[in-house]
């Protein structure tokens, strides 16, 4: 099982819990779950505005051995308008490559943050997958 929580934070909301969305999916081979804007495709949706985010930006894909991995999609820019960066456990944020793949720990967690590069907003995926 996969469990994800996001909030959304911008500078005015620096603090604030209201927004949190969860999403959780069993690890099954090929289940996936999908951040973005698009709200057709994504499980956990940002705010329609914004923009740095794609519209399916991350996806979480359980592989053929139960094992998670999340994916910074491509996006049809050839510089995204956004940082990614993982954090394991306790370790510091790690940066996410634009298209790159990282898996994730069985039975740990960490957070995923997506950050706009031109204000001072982020959406903040936390993650935990059961061992």
């Amino acid at each position: 099982m996969l469990e994800l929580t996001m909030a959304s934070v911008s500078e005015a909301d620096t603090g604030a819990t209201a927004g949190m969305l969860m999403a959780d999916a069993p690890s099954e081979p090929g289940t996936m779950l999908r951040v973005g804007r698009d709200r057709g495709v994504c499980r956990l949706v940002t705010p329609d505005d914004w923009l740095f985010v794609s519209r399916v930006h991350l996806e979480f894909l359980c592989g053929p051995d139960g094992s998670w991995q999340v994916t910074w999609l491509r996006g049809s820019a050839a510089d995204p308008s956004s940082q990614v960066s993982m954090s394991i456990g306790n370790q510091a944020p790690q940066p996410l490559a634009y298209g790159g793949t990282a898996p994730l720990p069985r039975g740990g967690s960490g957070e995923i943050i997506v950050r706009d590069r031109t204000a001072p907003r982020s959406v903040n995926v936390g993650f935990y997958h059961e061992g």
